[in-house]
């Protein structure tokens, strides 16, 4: 079972969700999106909370609230860290997340520690998580195929793009190859024109006499 949360209405349409045990933590960091943000209270026990950012956000653009919401929420479902103030907790990107053979159940690590930024949560605020929790809902998603969509997604996105790149470039190609031919006609009149001035020259005509016989 996954639980979601929505963020406070000022921080924009946001999504909040984390696992009910560890198994579900599991499927969660198997089956993460790329804009995925993963939240955990730092050296002790606690929930694995993500943050589903929109297209074109990143990690260093997510608001003081938004950050607020999720470590509130993930210190909240901390047996350790909801008894402690000045709680430090850890985030960072889904894709950032390690997931080696040998760790148990729920248990990550990071592919590169200087990528995981700290947030220190001073206290418990109620206020906080009684509207986070008024949001709450239960749900029993097929992770896999979500994924699966999305990726489908992403694939076909970047195909159109791919697409809109070459159909961009072959018309370049046209109207580079059009300039040249217009270079090139342009270059062949005047060395006509100037052929022809110069027959004029050896018959010991000038321009107005040749202009006089058509007259």
């Amino acid at each position: 079972m996954v639980l979601y949360y929505k963020a406070r209405p000022d921080a924009g349409d946001y999504t909040i969700y984390m696992g009910a045990d560890k198994n579900e933590n599991e499927e969660l960091i198997k089956y993460g999106l790329p804009e995925d943000v993963w939240f955990h209270v730092d050296k002790v026990s606690s929930a694995h909370v993500y943050l589903r950012l929109k297209k074109g956000d990143s990690i260093d653009t997510i608001s003081e609230g938004l950050l607020e919401d999720c470590a509130q929420l993930v210190k909240a479902h901390s047996i350790q860290g909801n008894k402690m103030n000045n709680v430090d907790v850890v985030y960072t990107s889904w894709s950032n997340l390690k997931k080696a053979p040998s760790m148990d159940v729920g248990q990550v690590g990071f592919h590169n520690p200087r990528l995981v930024h700290i947030l220190t949560v001073e206290k418990r605020v109620n206020e906080i998580l009684n509207r986070l929790h008024k949001t709450r809902v239960e749900r029993r998603p097929d992770l896999k195929a979500e994924k699966d969509a999305s990726n489908a997604a992403e694939k076909a996105k970047r195909k159109m793009q791919l697409k809109e790149k070459k159909r961009r470039e072959e018309m370049e190609r046209v109207v580079k190859e059009r300039q040249a031919e217009i270079r090139s006609y342009k270059g062949l009149m005047v060395a006509e024109k100037m052929t022809s001035n110069r027959q004029i020259a050896s018959a010991g005509k000038s321009m107005q006499e040749v202009e006089d016989d058509f007259v």
